[in-house]
C-alpha cells in the first residue's frame, strides 16, 4: 500500500515540477561559510542558478554522516561562532529578502537537544524552514525526541539507506513527509557514486511504496551523476561538489559565479527531453 503525506512549500513544488515533468535539483551548503552574510547571497544565487530546493546545514562538532569536504565546512563555520540559534535568524533573513524556495536543514540531534526540542519548532516554522534531517535520529527515537506535536508544522525527512530492509522501509516511509531521502551510498558524503542501476532500482522500489518523491543524495558531484540518478528518481541532491566550489570563497572573488555555473549544468542534466531529443516530430 502506497502511503500519503503533503506539506507546504515542499509539497507545492514538487507538484509543479512534476505537472512541468521536471526532476528536483536539491542544493545543498553549509550555513555560515564562508559567513552567515554570505550564506543569504549563496542561497539566493542558488535560487537564481535553477535550485529548487535548498538543504541547509547546521555545522556541528561531530558530523557522523559526513565527508572531509562538509566536515571542514561546518569547522570553519564553528570557528566563526555560527550556532542554530543564527542559522535560524538567517533564514529568516532570507525569507526577508524575497527568496521563497524551500529550504531544508540538515542536522544533527545535538544541537536541538541542546537549544531545545520545542523551541526549535516554534522558531523553524516563524523562521521560514520548511523541513528538517536528523541523519543521526533513529525512527525507533523519533517519538521520544520530537513529539507529533512539534512535527505539524515542520516536517521531518527521513533517510532510507541501502542495507534498509524492505519491512523496515515501510514505518520510514510513513514516518516521512515532505520526501524520501534516499542515500545512494554506504559511507559518508562527498564518496563517488557507483552502482547506477542498483541505485535505480532501489529508487522504483520505493516509489512503489509511495507517493511522496524520492530524491536521492551522497555521491552525486557532476551532471552526469546527477543525469544519471534523475531517470529514476524525483530529485536529486548535491552538496559536496557545491561545498568544495564555496570552500574557494576567500581566495576567488568569482566563486560565486563558478557556483551558479555549476548549478545550471546541474539543472540542464536533470531537465526533460525536448520533442527533438526524444524523437518526436510534426
Amino acid at each position: 500500500m502506497k502511503t500519503t503525506q503533503q506539506t507546504g512549500r515542499l509539497d507545492a513544488t514538487f507538484h509543479a515540477l512534476a505537472r512541468r515533468r521536471e526532476k528536483a535539483l536539491i542544493a545543498y551548503v553549509m550555513a555560515g561559510d564562508p559567513s552567515l552574510l554570505e550564506t543569504g547571497r549563496i542561497v539566493a544565487a542558488l535560487a537564481q542558478a535553477g535550485a529548487d530546493i535548498v538543504e541547509l546545514g547546521v555545522p556541528f562538532s561531530d558530523p557522523v554522516a559526513d565527508g572531509p569536504v562538509i566536515q571542514q565546512a561546518a569547522e570553519r563555520a564553528l570557528k566563526q561562532g555560527v550556532s542554530l540559534k543564527n542559522v535560524l535568524a538567517t533564514v529568516a533573513r532570507i525569507r526577508r529578502d524575497g527568496v521563497a524556495l524551500p529550504i531544508v536543514l540538515m542536522t544533527y540531534c545535538n544541537p536541538v537537544y541542546a537549544f531545545g526540542v520545542e523551541r526549535f519548532f516554534q522558531e523553524a516554522e516563524q523562521s521560514g524552514v520548511d523541513g528538517v534531517i536528523f541523519p543521526d535520529l533513529p525512527l525507533e527515537e523519533t517519538a521520544t525526541f520530537c513529539p507529533p506535536r512539534h512535527r505539524r508544522s515542520i516536517p521531518i525527512i527521513f533517510l532510507v539507506a541501502p542495507t534498509t530492509p524492505p519491512e523496515r522501509m515501510v514505518p520510514i516511509i510513513a514516518a516521512s513527509r515532505g520526501f524520501v531521502y534516499y542515500v545512494s551510498l554506504t559511507g559518508i558524503t562527498g564518496a563517488s557514486l557507483t552502482g547506477r542501476e542498483t541505485v535505480a532500482s532501489k529508487v522504483r522500489q520505493l516509489k512503489s511504496m509511495t507517493t511522496l518523491p524520492v530524491a536521492v543524495g551522497f555521491g552525486i558531484a557532476t551532471p552526469g551523476d546527477a543525469e544519471a540518478v534523475a531517470q529514476a528518481a524525483d530529485g536529486v541532491i548535491v552538496g559536496s561538489a557545491l561545498v568544495s566550489i564555496v570552500a574557494s570563497a576567500a581566495s576567488d572573488p568569482a566563486y560565486m559565479a563558478r557556483l551558479q555555473t555549476f548549478v545550471v549544468s546541474l539543472k540542464q542534466a536533470i531537465a526533460p527531453p525536448t520533442a527533438a531529443q526524444s524523437g518526436d516530430s510534426d
